[in-house]
């Protein structure tokens, strides 16, 4: 397709694709399905490949995400995003309508709920969206437009190419996907989240965007801080005219005549938020008419026209019937406790998270106590305090795993307990998923939905069961058919040329990161060696310290782990260092690398330097010796400019290396 004929298909999807974006995550009314969709995007997509140019602002790629290296540049608000002042009972909401009665002489409140979340500040000129920021202290914020285009529910481009418009929403996740997340994140080893509110400022200040569109963001929009091109007179009228505009407002938001019904309404909104699909905290109360707003202005730390109602969580009290110790994927012991049910927060709750033996220990919690339980966020049932006890002594978790009985470790500076049994039938799915996956041995197609497939069926109990399995093993798996089950064994048996820093990296080994496999094949070439090493000769390798140097000396004492060494040699798997290194000119040279560079990629020019002696860094010190900065480098080189440190270009780098 020539230039032409593609500019004019491109507005033609742009258009298609805002429109039923629009359709799906505003109206809630979807008239394709996710493929037609996808397909739509795809097409744009390979267009804008073609013809960079014809990329716009607008433009709905830019949804999925793209550089890895943001820099959050500070955003100065011109109309200050306040913050509201709580009240906490009922009273206090009258005592509100007192002061306002005394400066105007009849007020209308809007009433609407207070959503959990981050509060943003969304700009668009002629309609298409410029820039997004967090609200930081009210007065300055930080740039995370690339991370805002990622939220579906943001136009893009507004109904009408209104001059100017600069509005406040609230960022959230949804309950549902807060639940998707804790899960995933509890299957990979990660820290969870505490609640949907601190998984949505995380997720919305991540560097690399595309991590934050995988997030599944929503945001509701529920204020106009300036504009031009059109005259407002209420609050009310302004979110309707928002409505207009394409933007997802605060839900089921209304006015009254007295504070008597506006108080009935935050009455009806607390007795139905737990059936919400959002979190809120509580609920807002403002003054419509912007005149009177006027009139009442603002300290200087609230406005005086507006107040927030907030919730007290709901507390029951329940026996402690048991507790339960589950083993997670990273192997860390989790007690919860088994509860007599008792309805809580609209849902009847039978089971609640203990955290850890310190968090027994501290509140002395023993099985058959009457315990407080709440839900932390609305979301997660916890116990809260021991209201009586009744049980004997304070619970201790056991010293062995109960799900294989190999003894269990507490670290020092760490409150979990782990099993650190590589064979442990808990940890497996995750293990295997780290072990296939790209840092690690790189097996394509081993994933972490093919990996529970071949769990579920048996075919894989251990790592090394991966290099027994044959294409007839693999199209027993549902939607696997001959092509796709010779690829994957393809990509099996290419794994087991892998270099030994990778096996290493792959076998999941406490505290040892890729760079620290790098240094340990280094070392000793050949994991034989490295079985047959003492703690004390481990922690002579620059850059371990004694933690990492007694996880591996731990890891490789385990009869579990010799034995699964034994039948990954017996696979053919390589098991010996092949690098070496014949041209050591960056010996004792240290490389921090920031910013995109133009034709390479990080992982690349590290390999390079790593080949030619050197090795990198992730932060810049008095110790570094080059900065290799590509586009849109940041804090690192910045720094480095402080202190007077080499920096060079990709093209000077690659003359070093020539």
């Amino acid at each position: 397709m020539d230039f032409e004929k593609s500019k004019q298909r491109a507005k033609e999807l742009r258009d298609l694709l805002n429109y039923h974006s629009k359709k799906y995550y505003i109206d809630d009314d979807p008239e394709i399905d996710d493929r037609e969709y996808d397909m739509l995007q795809r097409e744009l997509v390979t267009i804008e490949e073609t013809y960079p140019v014809l990329r716009t602002e607008d433009s709905p790629t830019l949804r999925v995400g793209g550089s890895a290296d943001v820099l959050f540049e500070p955003v100065v608000h011109p109309v200050r995003m306040e913050s509201l002042q709580d009240a906490f009972s009922e009273e206090e909401l009258y005592d509100f309508d007192k002061r306002v009665s005394q400066t105007v002489e009849k007020a209308f409140y809007t009433v609407e709920p207070k959503i959990d979340g981050l509060s943003v500040s969304l700009e668009y000129v002629n309609g298409v969206f410029v820039r997004g920021s967090t609200r930081g202290d009210g007065d300055t914020g930080e740039d995370v437009t690339a991370n805002l285009r990622t939220v579906r529910s943001i136009p893009l481009k507004l109904s009408m190419d209104i001059p100017f418009i600069e509005v406040r929403g609230e960022v959230y996740m949804p309950k549902k996907a807060f639940a998707e997340l804790l899960e995933h994140q509890e299957l990979m080893g990660e820290k969870a989240f505490k609640n949907p509110r601190n998984a949505a400022a995380g997720s919305l200040r991540q560097k690399n965007s595309r991590i934050t569109a995988q997030r599944k963001l929503d945001i509701f929009v529920f204020n106009i801080q300036r504009i031009d091109g059109k005259e407002l007179t209420s609050h009310k009228q302004s979110l309707d005219f928002l409505n207009e505009l394409g933007f997802r407002t605060v839900p089921f938001y209304n006015t009254f005549d007295s504070m008597e019904n506006a108080v009935r309404e935050v009455r009806r909104i607390g007795e139905n938020r737990t059936g919400l699909p959002f979190d809120i905290d509580g609920a807002v109360i403002k003054v419509d008419d912007f005149s009177h707003r006027e009139q009442l202005g603002s300290t200087s730390k609230f406005p005086k026209w507006a107040v927030a109602f907030k919730y007290p969580p709901e507390e029951k009290a329940t026996k402690l019937t048991d507790i339960e110790i589950a083993v997670g994927r990273t192997g860390v012991l989790t007690p919860t406790a088994v509860l007599e049910p008792v309805l809580l927060a609209g849902t009847t709750v039978s089971r609640a998270t203990l955290h850890n033996q310190d968090f027994i220990s501290e509140k002395d919690i023993r099985i058959g106590d009457t315990v407080i339980v709440r839900k932390a966020g609305d979301i997660i049932p916890e116990v809260v305090t021991v209201k009586e006890h009744f049980g004997e002594t304070a619970y201790k978790l056991p010293t062995e795993c109960p799900s294989c009985g190999a003894p269990v470790i507490r670290e020092e500076g760490e409150a979990a307990v782990r099993c650190v049994n590589p064979d442990c039938p808990a940890q497996l799915i995750r293990n295997l998923i780290h072990f296939c996956s790209k840092p690690a041995m790189d097996i394509e197609g081993l994933g972490e939905a093919v990996v529970e497939k071949l769990v579920e069926k048996g075919l894989v109990v251990t790592a090394a069961d991966i290099y027994n399995l044959d294409e007839q093993a693999v199209m027993t798996l549902d939607g696997f058919k001959e092509k796709s089950a010779a690829n994957i064994i393809k990509a099996i048996e290419a794994s087991k040329k892998n270099e030994l820093s990778k096996l290493l990296f792959a076998l999941g080994i406490r505290h040892i990161g890729e760079k620290a496999a790098k240094l340990l094949a280094a070392k000793f070439t050949d994991i034989e060696n490295i079985m047959n090493a003492t703690e004390e000769e481990i922690a002579q390798i620059e850059g371990f310290g004694g933690i990492m140097a007694k996880s591996v000396f731990d890891f490789f004492s385990m009869p579990q782990s010799r034995e699964l060494i034994r039948r990954l040699r017996e696979s053919s798997v390589n098991t010996v260092s092949t690098k070496t290194v014949t041209d050591k000119r960056f010996e004792g040279k240290t490389f921090v690398l920031t910013g995109t560079l133009p034709t390479m990629t990080r992982a690349e020019a590290t390999e390079l330097i790593e080949s030619l002696g050197g090795k990198t860094a992730s932060s810049v010190s008095k110790k570094t010796d080059f900065v290799l900065a590509g586009e849109e480098a940041g804090s690192k080189l910045t720094k480095a400019q402080s202190l007077g440190i080499t920096i060079i270009t990709e093209e000077e780098f690659k003359e070093l290396c020539e």
